[in-house]
């Protein structure tokens, strides 16, 4: 070959000085953008974001349970694939949402406002999060075309509850999400050791690990002070950062006191969407689909509350069963790649949910490392409607028994074989 000719192969990149142009650039997958926010994030940032209760097994477990079920092609003509779907009543591009996170801005100066623009722009559903450091006001004025839904918490205030819902229907949030796997706090032992308590504890290792991060720092400084708009506004919280009782808010609460009349109570108050967050017991899909709730979030909390739970995917199949078509059922915890949303759906799941995977993007790359990471999952979706030979989402739902094969049973046949055989 001529040198001439081989210059013509080969493309020569100029270097790109902004580093998050360079991520935009050559992160290819959810995990290098999670790699990407560990460079820009204070350890114990960090680890808050990233990190399980106890031993971690649940973290872990989130993410193994997918290696599982293996995929299984059938050859046949494949349209499109048309990855749109509808979601309690609106159509969704994808059968995925953005489940609610509080206290954003610790992450990115944007926010919650970052990760809503990213949403409109994906056309799929993002639950603003009771704790959030934007107003739903602003999300609603902002983005008015968004498919706006909140994290509504149970309580025991009924005057409180009665004004909050008042201003979700003023804001045009149709759908609430109630979160029941915080009735206690679960022991996050990074945050301990990163003295990332209620009050935050900071440690000389801490403040110098603050400082190898000037660029979170600054930006942190330059940036409005944190506050809790959506919450009552008689608690301190929902003005100041500096306040214990603030970071009480964010660490430690609990509605333990919570149970089905609450629930019931709220599906007599609330004429929009209800979607119950934070099950992996099929009983609890029965009891909500039999009090007229509309869905259900099968979620561990990404593995931050009780440790050795069981994963969402290990409850998906029999929740479905009980059910039937009786009330739609998401799955997050653990969703890295396309193909996780794919098993799922084909599983029985009517969409997924991601938190941790949307907020690595935000860190790296704001609101662009956000459509970043959906457009990842999007096109691994796609990817592999495509070669398992999918053309939609109905149809991949439909044929979920004959596309996956469940290899636990198999693999414990070729640990009992005799050695020799194949």
């Amino acid at each position: 070959m001529k040198i001439s000719e081989a210059r013509e192969l080969i493309q020569f990149r100029a270097p790109v000085l902004s580093r998050q142009r360079r991520v935009l650039a050559n992160a290819f997958s959810v995990e290098e953008y999670r790699k990407a926010a560990r460079k820009v994030l204070p350890a114990g940032i960090f680890d808050y974001l990233d990190g399980g209760s106890e031993d971690e097994v649940t973290l872990r477990r989130n993410r193994a349970v997918f290696d599982s079920w293996a995929l299984m092609p059938r050859w046949g003509p494949v349209a499109g694939p048309d990855t749109s779907t509808a979601l309690l009543g609106k159509t969704s591009a994808l059968p995925l949402t953005l489940t609610p996170t509080g206290a954003t801005r610790l992450f990115h100066p944007a926010g919650e406002s970052a990760v809503a623009a990213a949403a409109a722009h994906a056309r799929i559903p993002y639950g603003l999060a009771g704790l959030s450091t934007v107003a739903m006001e602003t999300i609603a004025k902002d983005h008015p075309g968004l498919d706006r839904w909140f994290n509504f918490g149970l309580g025991s205030d009924a005057l409180a509850a009665r004004d909050k819902l008042a201003r979700c229907e003023a804001a045009g949030f149709t759908t609430l999400i109630v979160g029941v796997d915080i009735r206690a706090l679960g022991s996050r032992e990074r945050d301990l050791r990163n003295g990332f308590t209620a009050p935050p504890a900071l440690t000389l290792s801490t403040v110098a690990d603050i400082a190898r991060r000037p660029s979170w720092w600054i930006n942190f400084l330059k940036a409005d002070g944190i506050s809790f708009p959506n919450l009552d506004p008689r608690s301190a919280a929902a003005t100041s950062m500096v306040t214990p009782s603030m970071w009480q808010h964010i660490l430690g609460h609990s509605d333990a006191a919570s149970g089905w009349k609450e629930l019931e109570a709220l599906r007599e108050a609330w004429s929009g969407k209800i979607v119950l967050k934070g099950c992996v017991n099929p009983a609890d899909v029965d009891q909500a689909a039999r009090i007229g709730l509309d869905a259900v979030q099968l979620s561990n909390h990404g593995g931050r509350q009780l440790d050795h739970m069981l994963s969402p995917m290990e409850v998906l199949q029999e929740s479905r069963q009980r059910v039937g078509d009786a009330l739609e059922i998401y799955v997050d915890s653990g969703i890295r790649r396309g193909s996780d949303i794919f098993k799922a759906l084909a599983l029985g799941a009517d969409a997924c949910s991601i938190g941790r995977a949307y907020l690595y993007g935000l860190v790296a790359a704001g609101t662009p490392g956000v459509e970043r990471v959906i457009d990842i999952l999007a096109d691994e979706l796609r990817r592999t409607m495509t070669l398992v030979g999918v053309s939609s989402i109905p149809e991949l739902k439909a044929r979920g028994g004959e596309i996956l094969r469940d290899i636990r049973s198999s693999g414990e046949i070729l640990e009992k074989a005799p050695s020799g055989t194949t």
